[in-house]
């Protein structure tokens, strides 16, 4: 069972996408993102597996939820530096959004 301590240790923040690619090295298909998650956090990168229902193009300026105190992880030829966050929905990741527009950075609470 986990502690809501535990819970706690999670630094769960908003980033808005500015670039998305493909991946091209990574096993199975995904995207290298570019996120910028305010000034105290900058901006970071992140490789997501998220093809199956977003192009590049709708990445774009699509404000998410990141876990931003993981230690980075390489996947492929790229540094993933925070984990975006999603729910699987038959198969396929759904990110998780903000349903207004909120600052970049702000902490799940």
């Amino acid at each position: 069972m986990v502690e809501f301590s535990d819970f706690l240790k999670l630094d769960i923040r908003v980033g808005t996408i500015i670039d998305a690619s493909i991946n091209e090295g990574a096993k199975k298909p995904s995207y290298v993102l570019i996120i910028d998650f305010g000034a105290d956090i900058g901006i970071k990168k992140s490789s997501a597996q998220i093809t199956d229902l977003y192009a590049v193009d709708d990445l774009i300026n699509k404000q998410i939820l990141a876990v931003v105190n993981f230690p980075p992880r390489q996947v492929a030829h790229v540094i993933s530096e925070v984990l975006v966050l999603g729910t699987y929905s038959d198969g396929k990741v759904v990110l998780i959004i903000p349903d207004r527009k909120v600052e970049n950075g702000d902490k799940l609470g």
